[in-house]
């Protein structure tokens, strides 16, 4: 059983990375033309190119005013769009700001269904919806995929890859370097998000930024190696539970370091647990 002290950690940590994200931060560019964005616990990204920018994740409306600055602190191409890359309402919130700036929002059609079905006050419906693996937006000469490998975490989950001088890719709250999988992995197909880590790695990226990442420098991103020692824990960790180890005595010494060790990795464990014993949930 967790202990209060743990979830009381857990509290502490939330509360802290809601705070800091409507503070001030600096963009950096981490290829050309190609920009994180982002405080505390969410980091954000944006594309310039000679016909506007392409905005992803807007997080909520104190983050998403500080991401519109920002851009603009670069460049003063328009803001073409704004791309979700799920339903959560922790990512989708704030739109508002890009919408007064003339973006169009867009949405993969199963977090968009979602949203309609599930409004809040910081959440902007969005203008346009795609459905299917895979959807380009190509503006200035440069192209932004958007790809969606179905059931993972949430709704509509969608990785999107900027093609400028390197690839860089972006992912929210699948992978989180350096850090065990969130919590209880709330909303997560565990068995799913394998498979969609693997199709990940088969992508051809030189760089991808993070929304969630515990590396010391965490607004310049990280590599598919995160991705593959992510994919590599969740099989680590469903080995241990196949050998017949019980959630709560599971150990991984391999992963002492990533933050959260302690906190999150018996909720992880029972996660998977009950996902083998009632299907995903």
């Amino acid at each position: 059983m967790v202990s209060l002290r743990k979830l009381f950690s857990v509290a502490f940590f939330l509360v802290a990375a809601n705070a800091a994200i409507s503070q001030d931060s600096s963009p950096v560019e981490v290829a050309d033309g190609v920009y994180s964005y982002g405080v505390g616990n969410y980091i954000s990204m944006f594309v310039v190119t000679s016909d506007g920018v392409i905005a992803i994740d807007p997080i909520n409306p104190g983050h998403a005013q500080g991401f519109v600055a920002a851009i603009k602190s670069v460049t003063d191409q328009p803001i073409r769009y704004l791309v979700h890359t799920h339903n959560h309402w922790d990512h989708s919130g704030g739109g508002q700001a890009f919408k007064d700036e003339g973006a169009t929002i867009i949405a993969h059609v199963d977090a968009y269904n979602w949203m309609r079905a599930n409004p809040h006050p910081n959440l902007v419906l969005p203008d346009e919806s795609w459905g299917g693996s895979r959807k380009d937006i190509v503006l200035g000469g440069t192209t932004v995929e958007l790809h969606h490998f179905g059931a993972s975490h949430g709704h509509g989950m969608t990785i999107p890859l900027a093609s400028t001088s390197q690839r860089v890719g972006y992912i929210a709250d699948i992978v989180g370097p350096n850090r065990i999988p969130f919590l209880f992995l709330p909303d997560f197909n565990v068995a799913q998000l394998e498979r969609t880590l693997e199709e990940i790695l088969a992508l051809d990226t030189d760089k991808i930024i993070f929304t969630h990442n515990s590396s010391p420098n965490p607004l310049q991103g990280g590599t598919k190696q995160d991705v593959a020692d992510t994919l590599q824990y969740f099989r680590d960790l469903r080995a241990e539970l196949d050998s017949g180890v019980a959630p709560a005595a599971v150990s991984l010494p391999k992963y002492e370091s990533w933050r959260m060790y302690d906190e999150w990795l018996p909720l992880n464990a029972w996660k998977i647990y009950m996902e083998g014993h009632l299907g995903p949930f």
